[in-house]
């Protein structure tokens, strides 16, 4: 049997593979799911004003405080990339390659961007510190053991973004520190509406979003993922976080008669081959409803898995929306 790892582990797949097949069944018992991450009321389309600051409290309680607006950002994960974009800069260096994307820079503009060395996991703080970065954004439960390293030298910003609620909040506050407080409210309103018109005519076929290199495949739930997140407003997406132990099973997926199925496929190193691909070996994998009928769309994991972002978020939409019709 196959199992899905945690949301831990998945940051971890976004750097390195996991070495071993998981073995046995999910747990029996799904834990309750958080209350934001529940469909709520339809989605709010109006933006309240953002007011430009160079010292605030971050949608998640974290205090950021600067002596001037940053001119020089470097971005160790896509959430920063993707702000950045909405707000009209470019970072002066990153360690994502989203910026690549034909909706963000694109491949020639991206190649003008310098890369941190040292991958996503352990980003070389001498390199960082290179770039005399006013201001240093990191994914909190993975970069924040830099920030003893940084002090003194720079501010870094640890956010760590579960819904797209969170994705919003630090568009805003990152509009407030750059001052480009109309671009980011241009930018929110426009996710705004798009979801809202997205949420009208909700699908009534079931959705899965699975994530992986090989066997070790996870399952996106709405409570820790942020494009996962979306899909309780626009399908039936009935998978609940069972919390850091907590998996699926293929034999569970089989048994909720997935429609239409949608995979990351996370690459590492000189692994090879789709995760949809890897999968087809295991013969309960065609089984799955999504599988017989042709609805398994392999989409771009540097926007859905890294993305987590407004401009992300809505690719997202628009080709979850199209093969959800």
């Amino acid at each position: 049997m196959l199992r899905s790892p945690s949301r831990f582990v998945r940051n971890w797949l976004t750097a390195a593979a996991v070495g071993s097949l998981l073995v046995g069944c999910g747990s029996s018992s799904e834990e309750s799911a958080n209350d934001k991450a529940r469909p709520a009321a339809k989605t709010e389309v109006t933006v309240e004003p953002i007011k430009a600051s160079t010292e605030l409290t971050d949608t998640n309680g974290v205090r950021v405080s600067l002596e001037k607006k940053p001119k020089r950002i470097v971005c160790l994960f896509a959430l920063c990339d993707d702000i950045l974009t909405e707000l009209g800069i470019v970072p002066t260096a990153t360690n994502s390659a989203v910026l690549a994307h034909p909706d963000f820079l694109g491949e020639e503009k991206a190649k003008e961007v310098d890369v941190i060395p040292g991958g996503f996991i352990a980003p070389e703080v001498e390199a960082i510190l290179s770039h005399k970065p006013d201001l240093v954004i990191g994914l909190g439960d993975t970069h924040g053991k830099l920030a003893p390293a940084l002090k003194g030298a720079t501010t870094f910003w640890a956010m760590q973004p579960e819904t797209w609620q969170d994705s919003v909040g630090y568009l805003r506050d990152t509009a407030a520190l750059t001052g480009r407080t109309a671009q980011g409210e241009k930018a929110e309103r426009a996710f705004r509406v798009k979801l809202a018109e997205a949420e009208k005519t909700p699908s009534d076929r079931t959705a899965l979003i699975i994530y992986g290199s090989d066997e070790n495949f996870g399952v996106a739930t709405p409570e820790g993922d942020v494009a996962a997140s979306l899909f309780p407003k626009i399908a039936d997406y009935p998978w609940k976080s069972r919390g850091v132990e907590g998996s699926y099973s293929l034999e569970e997926i089989l048994a909720k008669d997935v429609d239409v199925l949608f995979v990351e496929t996370l690459s590492f190193g000189d692994a090879e081959g789709k995760l949809s691909e890897k999968l087809a070996a295991n013969p309960l994998w065609s089984k799955i409803p999504a599988v017989k009928n042709g609805d398994v769309h392999e989409v771009n994991s540097e926007v859905w898995a890294k993305g987590r972002g407004t401009r992300s978020l809505g690719i997202v939409l628009d080709e979850a929306t199209a093969a959800l019709r």
